[in-house]
């Protein structure tokens, strides 16, 4: 049981699993999925400021800050106890894409010549991580939600704002990895 914890999913088992957890959502408490308004539940239980978008009852939503609490234990116990000691699956036309840019390490999940604290100082890594952080936490508040709240609640719950992010999460994530990041990694 332990190794098919470990292994990837397929889409077909982890993708309904996933949808299951909006009904659950709704049976349970009539609650909307979604894990950027976590944020804005700590900074209003945190932060005594007079700001008006931090004036709301937030005690009422404490059943996400356990859920957003459930998802970082379950990650930190998956990274520790659940890794899978072979490398990532990559395709192999990617791997030679990516190798022209000298990436070249699998062993994580995000290669380690992207993602590490040293290419923070360079100007790739600061744009890949501070103006990206920058831009998906801007997005999110443009458009009223992450895209785990609007793609899985939101259109489950048939509602057009979250069909109209969706896809333009969906165009942004094209533009970006087809025609912006190949510039950003030959820098």
């Amino acid at each position: 049981m332990l190794e098919i914890i470990k292994e990837p999913w397929p889409w077909y088992i982890a993708g309904p699993l996933i949808g299951l957890t909006v009904p659950a959502l709704l049976i349970m408490g009539n609650k909307s999925f979604g894990i950027s308004s976590s944020l804005r539940h700590i900074c209003a239980a945190c932060i005594p400021a007079n700001v008006n978008f931090f004036k709301y009852d937030w005690k009422k939503e404490a059943w996400n800050l356990f859920f957003v609490l459930g998802i970082f234990f379950g990650g930190m116990i998956a990274a520790n106890f659940l890794l899978n000691p072979s490398e990532i699956t990559v395709n192999p036309d990617l791997k030679t894409e990516l190798a022209g840019y000298g990436i070249t390490d699998y062993t994580n999940l995000v290669p380690n010549q992207l993602m590490n604290f040293e290419s923070l100082l360079t100007l790739r890594g600061f744009i890949m991580m501070v103006v990206g952080g920058f831009l998906v936490g801007f997005g999110t508040r443009y458009a009223g939600g992450c895209t785990s709240g609007h793609a899985i609640m939101g259109l489950s719950n048939l509602q057009w704002p979250s069909l109209v992010a969706t896809i333009c999460f969906m165009i942004g994530g094209f533009l970006m990895a087809n025609l912006i990041l190949p510039i950003i990694l030959s820098l």
